[in-house]
């Protein structure tokens, strides 16, 4: 996939993220995620008291993969670093513009407010990394 074709197929439908962090005793963690992107930056949140949370705090590298079940099949692997922020504006921001995305713009307002809340983490994670392949049993 180009740039064109990756970035279309991480925003085509509802498709969720599959994002792996390292817990503090070495063992991998991984949880999905609702998901957007800021140009190339994924942008997602979680709780403060999250796993992942604890564990971006302190190893802020990350992967995700995104992928298509259905044949021909497809995936985007993204490796990279996170960053977070607790700016209450840019998280209810976000929010709202993430529920648009999953439960549709009808509840878009009420998942910015239920996620916008203090302890809520904005998380942006800038790539390192990607791969991406369509038509992968082709």
């Amino acid at each position: 996939m180009d740039a064109d074709e990756r970035r279309a197929f991480l925003l085509e439908g509802t498709r969720t993220a599959k994002l792996a962090s390292t817990r503090a005793d070495g063992s991998p963690h991984v949880a999905p995620v609702w998901f957007l992107l800021d140009g190339d930056d994924v942008v997602c949140t979680t709780w403060h008291e999250s796993v992942k949370a604890k564990s971006l705090r302190r190893d802020p590298r990350v992967a995700l993969t995104v992928d298509d079940p259905t044949p021909p099949y497809a995936f985007v692997i993204v490796e990279g670093t996170a960053t977070i922020s607790e700016d209450p504006e840019e998280l209810v921001a976000w929010s709202t513009r993430i529920g648009a995305r999953y439960m549709g713009a009808d509840r878009a307002e009420e998942f910015g407010r239920r996620n916008g809340v203090p302890g809520e983490l904005l998380v942006r994670i800038t790539p390192t990394k990607l791969i991406a392949q369509a038509d992968v049993s082709d």
